[in-house]
């Protein structure tokens, strides 16, 4: 019986807290614990990461953020393909396979992927600091979910329309608001979209990045790969 209501009594504070703690709040908290220095703004470090995927040879990536100085370069390998994204402010530099002068074709195509990947990178390994970029849409009410068996306090956030359209939700621990899982939708209605789970941390520059991100099918719970990283924190 007395189980009972210590289970009772955990469920009622679970709620109360929900309802009491808004979006916003619970953010800061996730941040205090990942960035406690507010490090990410003048964030400048490297990241070595390698990306496993089913079936395929591994990509490994050297990646130089410099937010200050609005610097990013990476250089990808793939077996004997190597390329090199480097984007100052504007500017754009793409050398494939050692190629200085790729054709015009690819030049366009690869521009276009590093952009990509500059804002894949920065995103995802800032959060979540990043969620409190201008467009985004903190929801005010906090949830309490269980995800694959574990209890979290879960934040939804969404875009304004010209940044993105995806609908989001990051799960943080329940003790020390560490950023554990995070879910994206395109349509959630349709179950669409991934979920991405994320162990072990690496330190760089103070801040707790996730180490190891495992990508996954929302609709099926299909394994899509891993990312693995190895920061060296100043360059």
């Amino acid at each position: 019986m007395k189980q009972f209501f210590l289970l009772v009594t955990l469920v009622l504070s679970s709620i109360v807290f929900s309802q009491n703690i808004t979006g916003e709040q619970l953010l800061e908290k996730a941040i205090a614990y990942h960035d406690p220095n507010s490090n990410w703004d003048s964030f400048k470090g490297e990241l070595n990461i390698t990306m496993e995927i089913p079936e395929k040879p591994n990509r490994d990536s050297e990646i130089l953020i410099d937010l200050p100085g609005q610097y990013f370069s990476l250089t990808s390998k793939v077996e004997n393909d190597a390329t090199k994204y480097f984007i100052h402010k504007d500017s754009i530099t793409v050398i494939f396979n050692s190629d200085k002068s790729p054709s015009d074709s690819i030049i366009k195509k690869h521009k276009k992927r590093a952009q990509f990947f500059k804002n894949y990178y920065t995103y995802l390994y800032g959060l979540p600091m990043k969620l409190k970029d201008p467009g985004t849409i903190i929801h005010n009410e906090v949830q309490s979910k269980t995800f694959k068996g574990k209890p979290y306090w879960v934040l939804k956030a969404t875009y304004e329309e010209s940044v993105s359209k995806d609908i989001w939700y990051f799960y943080f621990n329940k003790e020390n608001y560490a950023m554990e899982v995070y879910q994206f939708f395109r349509d959630e209605s349709k179950n669409d979209g991934e979920y991405i789970l994320l162990t072990k941390e690496e330190i760089t520059n103070g801040i707790k990045m996730p180490k190891v991100r495992a990508w996954f099918m929302n609709k099926d719970d299909k394994y899509l790969g891993t990312d693995i990283l190895k920061s060296r924190g100043q360059p």
